[in-house]
């Protein structure tokens, strides 16, 4: 099983950038779709950004596109997430995840989930 560490978080002024990073251990990283999800208290768990094994496939929430941006490296087992032009409403707890892709939805493996980083964005 694949264990996930994710960091890059923090305090940001809006318009400014944070890279959050996730970092994998415990197994095959390469194997797996890797994405990441934002979620803060009280609201649902909201799809961000996924990208395949080999990055010949990304995919990301229409509320972020044009301004985040995932990557990995599979020699590092360690997935990014490059957010810029960042606003208030990007305040969330991240999570990256591990799972496959199916029915054109990301779906993470259960217990394939990191602790989350949080993001807060001020106006």
């Amino acid at each position: 099983q694949v264990q996930l560490v994710e960091s890059g978080g923090g305090l940001v002024q809006a318009g400014g950038s944070l890279r959050l990073s996730c970092a994998a251990s415990g197994g095959t990283f390469s194997s797996y779709v890797m994405g990441w999800f934002r979620q803060a208290p009280g609201k649902e768990r909201e799809f961000v950004a996924a990208i395949t094994w080999g990055g010949g496939r990304i995919y990301y929430a229409d509320s972020v596109k044009g301004r985040f941006t995932i990557s990995r490296d599979n020699a590092k087992n360690t997935v990014y997430l490059q957010m810029n032009s960042l606003k208030p409403e990007d305040t969330d707890i991240y999570y990256c995840a591990a799972g496959f892709w199916a029915n054109g939805l990301f779906r993470p493996l259960e217990g394939y989930w990191g602790q989350g980083t949080p993001v807060t964005v001020s106006s």
